[in-house]
C-alpha cells in the first residue's frame, strides 16, 4: 500500500513538473499569436484601440488640434469560410477656432466600416466592404453635417514580427449639408 502511494506521488510530481515545464513555451506561443492578431486590423479578435493625433501649427495662430480616435473592432463569423469585421471610429476632438475666438471640444463624425474577409486566406490577408459616414458631430465645426458612404479595402502580409499592408477607402457625401460636399480619401 505504501509503495503504491509513493508511485502515485512520483507520477503526480513528474506530471506536474512536465506540465509546468511545457506550459511556458505554449504560453509564449499564445502570447506571440495574440500579439500578431493585435497587429492585424481584420483579425478575428475583439479589440478597443485608441489612436491620438496631435496637429501642431493648426490655423492662423499655429494652435494645436487634438483628435482621439476610439476604434472598437468587433468580428463576426459568417460560417466556416467568411468573417465580417466591423470597425467604428469615434473621434473625440479638441479644436481651436480658426478665427482665434476660442476652441471647441466634442465628438466628430463617426466612420463605420464592415469588411468581409475569408476565414483562411493564407499568407495574404485581405478584406473588402462598405464604409459609412454618420453625422454625429456635437458641433458644426467638428463635422461635415452630411451622411456619406463608399468602399473600403485592406490587405496585409504578416511575416515574423513584421506586418506590411495598407487600408484604403473613399467616402462620398449623399445627404445633409449641400454647402460642403464630402469626398474623403484615406490611404
Amino acid at each position: 500500500m505504501l509503495n503504491s502511494f509513493r508511485k502515485t506521488q512520483w507520477t503526480l510530481g513528474i506530471t506536474l513538473f512536465l506540465g509546468f515545464a511545457l506550459s511556458g513555451p505554449l504560453m509564449a506561443q499564445e502570447a506571440d499569436d495574440l500579439a500578431a492578431a493585435a497587429q492585424n486590423p481584420i483579425a478575428d479578435l475583439i479589440s478597443l484601440p485608441f489612436q491620438n493625433n496631435m496637429t501642431f501649427g493648426y490655423g492662423p495662430d499655429d494652435d494645436v488640434q487634438n483628435v482621439l480616435n476610439i476604434q472598437p473592432v468587433w468580428p463576426f463569423n459568417l460560417g466556416d469560410n467568411w468573417n465580417l469585421i466591423t470597425r467604428t471610429v469615434l473621434p473625440v476632438v479638441s479644436q481651436p477656432h480658426l478665427d482665434g475666438s476660442g476652441s471647441t471640444f466634442g465628438l466628430g463624425d463617426t466612420v463605420f466600416t464592415a469588411w468581409f474577409s475569408p476565414a483562411n486566406s493564407g499568407g495574404l490577408v485581405w478584406a473588402v466592404g462598405p464604409v459609412l459616414l454618420l453625422p454625429t458631430a456635437t458641433d458644426d465645426r467638428l463635422g461635415a453635417d452630411q451622411w456619406g458612404g463608399g468602399a473600403s479595402a485592406v490587405a496585409l502580409v504578416m511575416s515574423g514580427p513584421w506586418v506590411a499592408g495598407g487600408l484604403v477607402n473613399n467616402i462620398w457625401g449623399f445627404s445633409g449639408n449641400d454647402d460642403t460636399g464630402v469626398n474623403q480619401f484615406l490611404l
